[in-house]
């Protein structure tokens, strides 16, 4: 699983790749790729009322440059300034989390990044599961 967040995370411009599991209070890391520091492999829970990620629930996928563009009239109480992610869905249909890139700085614009999360999303919805998540 790592090996497949690192090789996304090369491509992307933002610092973090994540994978996200989606509980009734918190958004609990599973797994977490630090561009500058490749010995990360998990980062902090984050609560859902802080979490650009709790907005695919009701999107399958978000993306934006900066935290002011981001495509909801909530304004999240986030460090996080550049954001995409797409929603990791079970095989039975309901949500699992999210699939991310996120930066606490500006990036480019992530449009180009999402095509690479939405091909990925299923075979690591696979994994997850296999996994026992």
């Amino acid at each position: 699983m790592l090996a497949a967040l690192r090789i996304l995370n090369g491509r992307a411009p933002h610092r973090y790749t994540g994978i996200y599991k989606y509980t009734p209070e918190i958004l609990k890391n599973v797994y977490l790729v630090d561009a500058y520091h490749q010995e990360v492999t998990k980062g902090d829970d984050v609560s859902n009322e802080d979490a650009y990620c709790i907005l695919l629930s009701n999107e399958r996928k978000i993306a934006f440059g900066r935290a002011e563009d981001a495509p909801c009239p909530i304004k999240l109480a986030s460090p996080v300034v550049s954001y995409c992610g797409v929603l990791l869905i079970r095989s039975t249909g309901e949500p699992f989390g999210s699939l991310c890139h996120y930066d606490l700085a500006r990036c480019q614009e992530p449009s180009t990044q999402m095509p690479y999360l939405e091909a990925i999303a299923p075979q690591i919805v696979t994994k997850l599961e296999a996994e026992g998540w």
